[in-house]
């Protein structure tokens, strides 16, 4: 198996673009962004289909879904032209935000790494090759929560499309196999609470389901307890 199919156990790095739909900019009140923007997320944040969200103590989680991109050929100061041929396949993810920790330190100026990092915040689907998609801006993703839909928009409303990401992100940084990039998240973002059962979707411009994700929420036990500004 590759170094790109088997990412999630060999990848070195996630880098998750912010604020790439207008309406999920619009809804967390953010200025619209003139070129891409993005954050480093762990690669030990990764918690497969069928897994658990741990929920730190006092942590207000919020699930984002979006569509992750895998590099298959690493590189660096990528063309758009050219950006294509670095990528070997595609998986449904979804970003959690500790969101009350990420308004805390917002205010403050501060990095966003604890926010996005905690262990189990990046729950992901299988791989899917590039083969089985032809287009990955004639996608839908969507996120239910206990049956109830809470997210659902098409890749085609991706403000900034994947070839021109590729070019910004290996612009600053080199992209190696096996390195995800997570490409924005429709609007509908909201908390998830211990005991929610989450189903996410990814479709095809027919409706054909071309990989689905679950995975319930739970408290976890020990290790960090928010502490919000008195």
């Amino acid at each position: 198996m590759s170094v790109a199919a088997a990412f999630a156990r060999q990848g070195k790095k996630i880098v998750a673009i912010g604020r790439n739909y207008a309406d999920h900019v619009k809804e967390l009140n953010n200025a619209m962004p003139k070129e891409p923007f993005f954050f480093l997320k762990p690669t030990t944040s990764y918690v497969p289909s069928g897994g658990r969200v741990e929920i730190p103590r006092g942590i207000i989680a919020h699930h984002e879904v979006e569509l992750g991109l895998v590099i298959g050929k690493g590189g660096r100061d990528i063309k758009e032209a050219n950006a294509e041929s670095h990528i070997a396949g595609y998986a449904l993810a979804v970003d959690m935000t500790a969101r009350n920790l990420q308004d805390q330190v917002k205010k403050k100026g501060l990095p966003w790494s604890a926010a996005k990092g905690f262990d189990t915040f990046t729950p992901i689907g299988s791989y899917i090759p590039k083969s089985s998609i032809s287009d990955p801006h004639k996608l839908n993703l969507s996120l239910k929560i206990n049956g109830a839909i809470k997210q659902d928009g098409p890749t085609s409303d991706m403000i900034f499309r994947i070839p021109r990401l590729i070019e910004h992100i290996s612009s600053i940084m080199t992209l190696e196999e096996g390195d995800l990039i997570l490409t924005g998240t429709p609007s509908g973002v909201g908390p998830l609470s211990p005991g929610d059962q989450v189903e996410c979707s990814l479709k095809d411009a027919e409706g054909k389901e071309l990989s689905s994700l679950n995975f319930s929420a739970v408290s976890r036990e020990g290790g960090y307890q928010f502490a919000p500004d008195s």
